[in-house]
């Protein structure tokens, strides 16, 4: 990555008593695709406000490019910011809502032309330049929201939510068009979502954030394969989350049961979370694992079958192409290193 464009260091904000961001310290490098992932009024879509300008800290500080953001107001900011609800002016033709933002910096009507177009091209619109708002698609729109905010070429542009009111296939195109646009321009996007796929599909860097506190900060394979915590488990992709003990390195005792992994550092005998995921599992005949149960469900996934276990009472979520029957004997099969040994939340 490049240099540190934008830097929080111990941010807090309270509203009306609440603490919706708790001691922040996060950096956002240049050019970098950063996505804050987390569940309604965990803190993400604030912390996009501080960035915008629309909200202050109520203590700590924001720097942008070295220089202390406090004071500077929104509009003197090298940001712009997409919104879920796109905001066009319904009044004004294609072109001129994306021109809108250059006509109030007076630029001469041929260096505006020549920026509309190119951005228009951007965003695969080009020949839409007088077609009205009305008249396109909730997809179109977005496009038209992005290019009004991308033809400022502004250092970093903010998205909040932006897909959330498309449907799932025009979500998951325009997720691989942001990331090229992205990769195009050479800017750093700042992405709010509360969609896992969105993240792991998009991002440089996933920031999880829970009641106002960041949880874990890494690329999308680390995020997925190494959780920090149950909730990152949790929240990034199926999990099985079960109690265990841990023995001494690299053992661990679940369900009464000893399974050999990779980790290190805990106390002997420590209580401990233990992650699996349900595509680490093998199902094999009943005597050939350590693990065994009774397959409860079975679902066809596409893919895979999705299938939940039961080993006394605890229920193994399963991926696996080959389908068992409902009521079948079983065994579970995990390597060491699929099993992820947390400290207890």
């Amino acid at each position: 990555m490049g240099k540190h464009l934008i830097e929080f260091k111990n941010v807090c904000k309270t509203f009306d008593d609440t603490e919706v961001l708790k001691n922040i310290n996060l950096h956002i490098d240049e050019n970098e695709f950063l996505t804050l992932l987390g569940p309604s009024g965990c803190g993400k879509s604030t912390l996009l406000r501080i960035i915008a300008g629309f909200e202050e800290p109520t203590s700590g500080s924001v720097c942008f490019e070295g220089a202390d953001l406090c004071g500077v107001p929104a509009y003197e900011r090298k940001v712009n910011t997409v919104f879920q609800r796109y905001a066009l002016f319904p009044h004004l033709d294609v072109y001129d809502n994306i021109a809108f933002g250059l006509h109030i910096k007076k630029l001469g009507s041929k260096e505006i032309d020549s920026k509309v177009r190119r951005v228009l091209e951007l965003v695969n619109l080009k020949g839409f330049e007088r077609r009205t708002i009305g008249s396109l698609s909730g997809g179109q729109q977005q496009r038209i929201a992005i290019a009004r905010a991308i033809v400022n070429e502004p250092k970093v542009l903010l998205l909040d939510e932006p897909l959330a009111a498309l449907d799932l296939k025009l979500r998951q195109g325009m997720q691989l068009e942001l990331k090229n646009m992205q990769r195009e321009l050479g800017i750093t996007f700042v992405y709010v979502t509360h969609d896992q796929e969105e993240a792991l599909t998009m991002s440089d860097t996933i920031v999880v954030m829970k009641e106002g506190t960041i949880q874990q900060i890494g690329k999308p394979t680390d995020i997925y394969n190494e959780p920090k915590n149950a909730y990152v488990a949790d929240f990034i992709g199926e999990s099985n989350i079960i109690s265990g003990i841990m023995k001494h390195d690299c053992l661990v005792n679940i369900m009464d049961t000893d399974l050999e992994c990779v980790d290190t550092g805990f106390a002997p005998d420590e209580s401990v979370d233990v992650v699996i995921r349900p595509e680490d599992i093998y199902i094999l005949d009943p005597d050939k694992g350590k693990i065994t149960g009774v397959v409860e469900s079975v679902t066809f996934k596409g893919v895979h079958y999705e299938m939940v276990i039961d080993s006394n009472g605890f229920k193994w979520l399963v991926h696996d192409t080959a389908k068992y029957e409902v009521g079948s004997d079983v065994s579970l099969l995990v390597k060491p290193f699929d099993i992820h040994i947390m400290k207890k939340s």
